[in-house]
């Protein structure tokens, strides 16, 4: 059975459980590695108390892009604290990070789309790729309702870019839902997340959200909400994220010809 059909069977299957039965399918099912993939925001802390408490042997790790809020640190550091976990960093390669700080300045990603999109391929895209090396699933806290951008998310998908299948547990999860489980299990969670952050990524890149606007609005706000993502969630060439030094820019320009039902 190819991985695609893996993957729809999954899906169908973890529709009828709630999260804990979910996690425990998913090991049932596969003996391979397992890896989830934390920003440390809350869908992600709900997903990671329910790992934490179930012990399982899935691998917590998070991508330190050096940007992050002192919020998110202290976060990392009192849900380590709180579970008895470890959280596994993998942080940019130094040499890239330099080169572009070099070429377009520490702040270089305000200037053009393709700016933005090398820097999140260095600290984000090419750190996921060596965090998922081997991996047979990857958990994400991805939510339908988080935008537009992901509102066809399902509870598994396969990513053939990668060769692995992708669970995404809480995607029928709402807002609300989330907030629930967080109050109910005093589940620790990100401070801004109070002061009207409800997505949190790298600090210079990050604001709160105005009244209406959708969840997602604080981050890139500069940028059309159609090209708002990272490229961690997109189908990006391997060639793509593990540009050389000094070519990620003319590497994402290349790449960069997606579409808004693309772009989960």
């Amino acid at each position: 059975m190819d991985i695609a059909s893996v993957a729809g069977r999954l899906s169908a299957d973890l529709a009828r459980r709630d999260l804990k039965g979910r996690i425990a399918l998913v090991e049932e099912r596969f003996s391979g590695r397992l890896v989830f993939t934390t920003s440390l925001g809350i869908e992600d802390q709900a997903l990671t108390h329910a790992l934490a408490l179930a012990k399982s042997r899935t691998e917590i790790v998070t991508l330190d892009t050096g940007r992050l809020f002192p919020e998110t640190y202290d976060t990392w550091a009192e849900t380590e604290a709180a579970y008895g976990i470890r959280i596994l960093a993998y942080a940019p390669e130094r040499e890239a990070e330099e080169a572009y700080v070099r070429r377009e300045g520490i702040n270089g990603f305000r200037h053009s789309l393709e700016a933005r999109q090398a820097c999140c391929g260095f600290r984000k895209v090419e750190p996921l790729g060596r965090a998922l090396a081997g991996a047979e699933i990857w958990f994400t806290g991805l939510r339908a309702g988080q935008s537009a951008n992901r509102a066809d998310t399902p509870l598994a998908e396969a990513d053939e870019a990668r060769g692995l299948i992708k669970v995404n547990p809480l995607a029928d999860w709402s807002r609300e839902d989330v907030d629930r489980f967080v109050r109910d299990n005093y589940v620790p969670y990100n401070a801004l997340h109070d002061r009207g952050f409800p997505s949190i990524g790298c600090a210079p890149c990050t604001r709160a959200v105005r009244v209406g606007e959708s969840e997602r609005a604080g981050r890139w706000w500069w940028e059309q909400e159609a090209k708002k993502e990272c490229g961690l969630h997109v189908h990006v060439p391997e060639a793509a994220a593990a540009v050389e030094p000094g070519r990620e820019a003319a590497a994402f320009e290349r790449t960069d010809h997606r579409t808004p039902e693309m772009a989960r």
